[in-house]
């Protein structure tokens, strides 16, 4: 066994052409991580690459199978749960086409084990815009909904949107996690907004995001949609509500 002091949630839906070179990615990565895969009923078959790969990795990788598409919010407040009941320090949020590169996973642990980060976003944004293969438009709405969000919010982050991220674990042990209102897109953005109003340290750490070469993205622009209205109940919401501070 090789024991760690992070684990890296994947939430996936039909990810069969990708699961098993993402997994095997990070596990080739000198820092040790562990891996859990919350799989939401894919009728293609990932999670019985990953029960396969379980044989190999025993000790390393996990699997949370659920019945149906159930949103990505549940999908890691189910992960955070399970996590923190395992006693890791460190949590991961993790795309499993690759567009979050696995060798960046370092850097993010790095920037809250050593260099005082509460919470440490891969941040497509911070140096510019970062951003491989993606079509103009989707990048451009991208891009203005996290200054958006921004402004609305007043959270000094430039990729308000990211999903790559790294949290301490006292961070989601302040957050009341049952309380998180949203289950698709605009929950990344709510776990920023919880942990900030907190009073949590968030970092940025560059990385560059790259489109999906395999399989099918789940993005649409009723997604992008629920980001841009929801910040506005996210700041109503703020205004009447006490947040635990660190």
């Amino acid at each position: 066994m090789r024991a760690s002091d992070s684990v890296i949630i994947i939430p996936t839906y039909n990810e069969r052409e990708n699961i098993e070179n993402i997994i095997r990615a990070i596990f080739s990565l000198e820092k040790v991580f562990h891996v859990l895969i919350i799989d939401d009923g894919s009728p293609d078959g990932t999670a019985d690459i990953v029960k396969h790969l379980q044989g190999e990795f025993p000790e390393e990788l996990y699997l949370l199978q659920r019945p149906k598409k159930m949103g990505l919010g549940t999908a890691y407040i189910s992960g955070f749960k399970w996590s923190l009941d395992r006693q890791y320090n460190y949590i991961f949020e993790m795309d499993a086409d690759f567009s979050h590169d696995p060798k960046d996973l370092p850097r993010l642990y790095q920037a809250c084990s050593e260099e005082g980060g509460d919470v440490a976003i891969g941040s497509r944004y911070v140096t510019g815009v970062n951003v491989v293969n993606w079509p103009m438009g989707r990048v451009l709405m991208s891009y203005f909904a996290s200054k958006y969000v921004r402004v609305i919010t007043g959270m000094p982050i430039h990729d308000t949107t990211a999903g790559f991220k790294c949290y301490r674990r006292k961070v989601l042990e302040t957050i009341d996690l049952d309380s998180i209102h949203f289950r698709g897109y605009a929950f990344q953005i709510e776990m920023k907004f919880t942990a900030y109003k907190c009073g949590f340290r968030i970092v940025e750490v560059p990385v560059i995001f790259v489109n999906r070469v395999k399989g099918t993205s789940k993005m649409n622009s009723s997604i992008f949609g629920e980001a841009v209205f929801g910040v506005i109940r996210l700041k109503l919401f703020s205004l009447f509500h006490h947040f635990p501070k660190v």
